[in-house]
């Protein structure tokens, strides 16, 4: 694996364990006046990490990525562990379906419509496994959304090479 997928595959898991960790430790947050699971505020960042893994790394070490950080997770909520390596999982398959077809017209929009769909489709799943109120799901979309969207844009201002290609 080259040194970019093993930053991704790295920046992946420890960023599921931080979002399983902080949701097991505060639950719901409101910030800037949206309530969502602790996690929620850095799934959007696992869905661009994921996204460098697919690419630089391929599918099988996206689903290892998943595997690994739910078990870990697992160390201090396995209810949370379950729900997201589920979601991930599932979203995983929903994210390879957009990306990889949309990814020869531009990694940016590819990245964004795939995370857009793997948001709602981790959220809902999410939610659900763990028990939390679905009511929240809007909420949830749009700030993973919202913090994958800036997250992209920001790489790509930065080296329009890395994402735009």
């Amino acid at each position: 694996m080259n040194r970019r997928a093993v930053i991704a595959f790295t920046a992946f898991v420890t960023i599921v364990i931080a979002a399983n960790w902080a949701t097991s430790q505060l639950g719901l947050v409101t910030w800037l006046g949206l309530t969502a699971t602790a996690g929620t505020w850095l799934a959007g960042f696992a869905f661009v990490a994921r996204d460098y893994l697919q690419e630089d790394g391929g599918k099988r070490w996206v689903v290892a990525a998943i595997l690994i950080g739910a078990a870990i997770s697992a160390l201090f909520s396995p209810a949370l562990a379950l729900a997201s390596g589920v979601a991930f999982l599932v979203s995983e398959f929903a994210d390879f379906a957009v990306y990889t077809p949309l990814r020869d017209s531009g990694r940016t929009r590819a990245a964004i419509a795939s995370n857009v769909v793997g948001a709602v489709v981790d959220t809902v799943l999410f939610l659900w496994i763990a028990g939390f109120p679905l009511s929240g799901t809007a909420t949830q979309v749009l700030v993973k959304v919202g913090t994958t969207t800036v997250f992209v844009l920001a790489v790509r201002a930065l080296s329009p090479k890395a994402v735009a290609a």
